[in-house]
């Protein structure tokens, strides 16, 4: 069982470097988060904020977020709710939800000058994740754990309280004489964490504690750290970019041992869809299959091609069919176009039609299959320019961050 003292020690070092002169807590209401409010404002009051974000999913929502602003007002901490404004929302909610509260609060912090925000996620939170990845058949890094920080834009997110126990922050609260708010969906089994943390209960007299499933997440981010050391060097040997394609050198990718490939492709995959998750275990298996045999395939909307001595990563055509936007922002996640825009022009994929259209595409040695997904210029049904393509001298094409920097930077 942690002290109080033990508490507030973690909160006084919750940051690697030199304490941020602002910083804001995510504050839900429920027992986590009103504990590193709590603490972070005991260890340092004047420079704390508090954020909410309200998802308006549930009735009960707007209240409960009032409930977090009376509460910050009587520790005389400047508190914000966040809405989040959304419509119908398809496909996984949970991880849509996720998303736009982290885009939220990076925005808000960013506009405020506040530099860090600090989660309230325990060392259960840390268990029940990697029970998640285990159902998920999770390689090593969707079983290394919550990560204890992250940059977002300008805005780093920190997780200090990642080796407490849940039992104990809830402990200091009742100490402190202060309620938190319990989260209905915390007894709703459609949901795949609430599966996890009962799971967990069940698990214990087999010696599956949260303590050892912590140990075991420890371990584990360290042999992913050796593993991302062995990533980066074999990226350099056996792999290159080539207009906006990751092209695969096969002797070399076949020297790189099974988990380096999983990292490489995902890695490739990951720059060139813009996707925030790598594809599942069982999907990404399957294309692994595929380049053994020497087999064209496709996934996380890429494109695989197999040629004798190498294989090449790319974006599929249906993947950025109808994906337009104006000159100066950046198209399709990577790519930025210059040249003399005037109103009307738009980018958009310069597909086989628009390639049948540049008479020495074969002069620039990109595949065909990679110059139907690269950006180009287009006023109407008009072709302006293909940059990459040959086609109008006076326009630019290229990639804003390159994949020797992505691997690097993940």
């Amino acid at each position: 069982m942690m002290t109080e003292s033990d508490l507030l020690h973690i909160a006084r070092n919750a940051f690697a470097s030199d304490k941020p002169a602002r910083i804001a807590v995510a504050v839900s209401g429920g027992s986590d988060s009103l504990a590193a409010l709590q603490l972070m404002a005991t260890a340092d009051g004047s420079a704390v904020h508090a954020v909410t974000v309200d998802h308006a999913l549930r009735a009960a929502s707007a209240t409960e977020a009032a409930m977090v602003a009376d509460h910050c007002a009587r520790l005389g901490v400047s508190h914000e709710t966040l809405i989040w404004q959304h419509g119908a929302i398809a496909g996984n909610l949970m991880d849509a939800a996720r998303r736009a509260r982290y885009a939220l609060m990076a925005d808000w912090a960013a506009a405020r000058n506040i530099s860090h925000i600090v989660l309230g996620h325990t060392a259960d939170d840390q268990a029940e994740t990697f029970l998640m990845g285990l159902a998920r058949g999770a390689g090593i890094d969707g079983l290394a754990g919550m990560r204890p920080s992250w940059r977002q834009g300008a805005v780093n997110f920190v997780r200090p309280f990642l080796t407490c126990r849940r039992a104990d922050l809830r402990a200091y609260l009742l100490r402190q004489a202060v309620a938190w708010i319990d989260d209905p969906g915390n007894e709703d089994e459609g949901f795949t964490r609430i599966k996890a943390r009962r799971a967990l209960k069940e698990l214990q007299p087999l010696g599956f504690t949260v303590e050892v499933l912590t140990g075991v997440v420890a371990n584990l981010r360290s042999a992913r750290q050796a593993l991302r050391i062995a990533t980066i060097e074999a990226a350099r040997i056996c792999c290159r970019e080539d207009s906006g394609t990751v092209v695969f050198d096969r002797e070399a990718w076949g020297c790189s041992g099974a988990e380096v490939q999983r990292r490489l492709l995902n890695l490739a995959l990951l720059w060139i869809s813009g996707a925030g998750y790598p594809p599942r275990g069982s999907s990404l298996n399957r294309v692994l299959r595929a380049i053994d045999n020497g087999t064209d395939t496709t996934l996380a909307g890429c494109r695989i091609r197999m040629s004798e001595g190498s294989f090449r990563v790319m974006r599929e055509p249906r993947a950025v069919a109808g994906l337009a936007c104006p000159p100066g922002q950046l198209w399709d996640g990577r790519w930025q176009v210059d040249g003399p825009v005037q109103n009307g022009m738009e980018l958009r994929a310069l597909g086989a039609a628009g390639l049948r259209l540049c008479r020495d595409w074969r002069a620039t040695g990109i595949p065909r299959d990679a110059l139907v997904v690269s950006p180009a210029v287009w006023y109407d049904e008009s072709l302006i320019a293909a940059p990459l393509a040959g086609f109008g001298p006076e326009w630019r094409g290229r990639i804003v961050a390159d994949f020797s920097q992505f691997v690097v930077s993940h």
